[in-house]
């Protein structure tokens, strides 16, 4: 059995999968198939796993693969140097991870000169041979030594010929993997990390709180590691890595036999000079490294379920929305756009002034509303957002407007707008009013605005600037990805960047399809896709299923059902006695959801010849076509008066949007420019493992007031409402 199989038979036990499964599933990647296409089109082949399952199976398999590219690679080294042996061999063919790879490899791994180099280049390795194999006697050491004074002009007395051969004893007790693999394990048992706080450094107050800090590294959690990351970085803090030094040390000297070593003195020390010089230093760089990568994995997982929980927002739909961007000193912008977010006027109003010239803001505002029909008020959270919204609510109130405002969150609009995207969608725009557009086209519908802007800048990470970012880019384009697939795209009215995410295609071949619906008109049919220059069959098969055509020619385009199932499709409608042109129009389709939800498909599938995965999928797509996922969740919470921080009084309830979820909690938007913080204490009655389990980005939440801190403007809520008393 090979080295591939034998990883993969592993895998499949870990994660409770049959070898089939996994197999089947290696298969389909290999062969180019996305994930976000496996998922909803091969769960014959796969059993039914989902999109979490298979990005799991993927990155096991791309680890395992890693570490036998880098197998194969050690292998060739150590027997260029002409010793590999059988065993070591077998044992390196065995190992399953890196960690133990590097460990077999060291004693052969190419390194800068080093201080037992100098000392066999003197010619004291026999002498050290004999050691290591107990041939000599501490009491035979200085008559051993003395012999090879004057050997090398270097050698002039056997002080230095001891401690050259000491170098070389400890340098290959170093080598030894048991001897790394108890220093780990103890380190890794009984390991805390300590900070002392840089009080001369420029960053000192930043960082005062991690002052003689201390705590086990079982027990850190993971944004506290990087915070000590950070101030370490900025010289703010002293860190290090501290065990119990003397276990590791005994356990080494038994598991090496000191205890009885003919030379056992010289031993005890080279294994006190290799522990400290060599082992240790090595062992802390490692745990630190492993520390830093668990933390930054975990804040990768977090700051991907809220991009997700931010994108997948339903849309305000059939919506005409007026944006504010708000600004002082150049006042603020503004924008009008109608249901579909296309731009009808820009404005500037000016939050400064006297009474009078505020009122005349007001009356401003209230006429590009009556213009316009808006019906819903879009406020930015920058700067002036607190005065902003104090003039839209005092506009509503005075002149009794038909109409109520949110709070957006306008992170990563100033980049939009001056980015390369933002000036091919307005040329005809400055960068300001791209940016205000933005913000009402979020409200309107957050995955296709949010999906022009990094990821990293839409506003719900935390410690993004301390992890890898070409990781953090390939995590969170995985989860733009599975978003966009998860919701589907109308593919005539879809912009370039939401479409570059969709199931195999790209920037390149999006900015085609564009290209092409703006020569010929929008799309009839899925077929008309392989017209465009560069979608091939390969390309076809992978995006087709999620590009919706309403209004198409064929009612099964605007269906989660693909092209190549629709044969199948119409073979089933025809045994159901339906037509399929009852799918042109949504209220016939719903009509028809008792018929389809009460077949019963294990007998419809072997009547078709098919499996039970396609019906099931067939005939949910049929009961719900051009269904918007994002339409189950609840949507933004709007406002008609303002809310200040003075108003604010412990016990006070208040409604409010959940904008981040961290490991200690989530911050809820009451409708202030600062948002209020729920502690994981007070998410729940009940224990709460991670906030995720209680809310998430977009959720509308009630909550009571804990406590306000005027002076750092900070908000302590509860979701625990008091027990009322009988």
């Amino acid at each position: 059995m090979d080295s591939l199989q034998r990883a993969l038979e592993q895998i499949a036990q870990e994660l409770g999968l049959s070898a089939t499964q996994l197999q089947a599933t290696v298969d389909l990647l290999d062969q180019g198939n996305t994930i976000p296409f496996i998922t909803r089109y091969r769960k014959e082949q796969t059993g039914g796993l989902d999109e979490e399952q298979l990005r799991e199976i993927q990155r096991r398999v791309d680890n395992a693969r890693h570490v036998m590219q880098r197998a194969e690679t050690i292998l060739r080294s150590i027997e260029q140097q002409g010793k590999l042996t059988p065993q070591l061999r077998a044992e390196i063919e065995a190992a399953h991870s890196l960690k133990r790879l590097e460990d077999l490899y060291l004693p052969f791994k190419p390194r800068r000169r080093s201080r037992a180099d100098a000392a066999r280049e003197l010619g004291l390795e026999p002498l050290a041979e004999r050691i290591w194999s107990r041939n000599v006697r501490d009491a035979e050491l200085n008559n051993a030594a003395r012999q090879l004074v004057g050997t090398h002009p270097e050698l002039t007395s056997i002080e230095p010929i001891l401690a050259g051969v000491r170098d070389i004893l400890a340098e290959r007790i170093s080598e030894q993997v048991t001897v790394r693999d108890i220093v780990r394990e103890i380190a890794n048992r009984s390991g805390a990390i300590q900070a002392k706080l840089v009080k001369k450094s420029e960053h000192a107050a930043t960082y005062r709180d991690y002052d003689e800090f201390s705590e086990r590294i079982g027990r850190l959690p993971p944004h506290r590691t990087l915070a000590l990351n950070r101030g370490e970085a900025e010289k703010g803090l002293r860190v290090k890595l501290t065990w119990n030094t003397e276990q590791d040390r005994d356990r080494c000297a038994r598991c090496l036999a000191l205890p009885t070593h003919p030379a056992g003195q010289m031993m005890h020390e080279a294994l006190q000079d290799g522990l400290d010089r060599l082992v240790r230093p090595a062992i802390e760089r490692e745990l630190r490294r492993e520390l830093t990568e668990a933390a930054q994995r975990h804040a990768m997982e977090t700051f991907s379920k809220n991009l997700r929980s931010l994108l997948l927002q339903p849309p305000l739909r059939s919506t005409r929305v007026l944006a504010v961007d708000p600004g002082f000193r150049t006042g603020c912008k503004i924008a009008a756009l109608d249901e579909s977010g296309q731009l009808l006027e820009t404005d500037v109003l000016y939050l400064t002034g006297g009474d009078a010239k505020l009122a005349a803001m007001r009356r401003r505002l209230a006429e590009l509303v009556g213009r316009h029909n808006s019906q819903v008020v879009a406020i930015g959270n920058g700067t002036g957002c607190r005065e902003a919204e104090q003039l839209v609510a005092e506009a509503i109130r005075e002149q009794a407007l038909p109409c109520r405002y949110t709070i957006v969150n306008e992170a990563g609009a100033s980049i939009y707008s001056a980015s390369a995207a933002g000036r091919e969608e307005f040329p005809d725009h400055d960068a300001t009013v791209r940016g205000t557009i933005s913000i009402g086209r979020r409200l309107q519908d957050p995955l296709s605005e949010l999906v022009k802007i990094e990821p990293q800048h839409v506003g719900v990470g935390m410690y993004q600037h301390d992890l890898d970012e070409k990781e953090l880019q390939k995590s969170l384009d995985a989860v733009v990805e599975s978003c966009v697939n998860f919701v589907g795209v109308d593919v005539n009215c879809a912009s370039g960047a939401l479409l570059s995410y969709v199931s195999g295609l790209n920037g390149n071949l999006a900015k085609k399809l564009v290209a092409y619906r703006d020569e010929h008109g929008p799309f009839r049919t899925r077929q008309q896709l392989l017209k465009v220059p560069g979608i091939g069959a390969a390309t076809f098969q992978q995006a087709a299923g999620f590009l919706r055509i309403p209004g198409g020619d064929e009612p099964l385009d605007n269906t989660w059902i693909h092209p190549e199932s629709y044969t199948l499709t119409h073979s089933l409608l025809t045994q159901m006695g339906i037509d399929q042109s009852a799918f042109r129009g949504h209220a016939t389709a719903t009509a028809l959801q008792p018929k389809l939800q009460s077949v019963a498909v294990p007998e419809l599938a072997m009547q078709l010849h098919t499996d039970a995965f396609t019906v099931r999928h067939i005939l949910d797509s049929l009961a719900r076509p051009g269904r918007d996922p994002r339409e189950d969740q609840a949507g933004p919470v709007f406002r008609s008066q303002i809310l200040s921080l003075e108003d604010l009084v412990p016990g006070m309830e208040l409604t409010g949007v959940v904008r981040n979820v961290v490991d200690f909690g989530a911050f809820v938007d009451v409708g202030l420019k600062d948002s209020g913080l729920v502690h994981i204490s007070q998410l729940s009655r009940e224990f709460v493992k991670s906030p995720f389990d209680v809310v998430s980005v977009g959720d509308s939440v009630t909550v009571w007031v804990l406590q306000v801190d005027h002076d750092r403007r900070r908000i302590a809520l509860t979701m625990v409402p008091e027990r009322s008393e009988c």
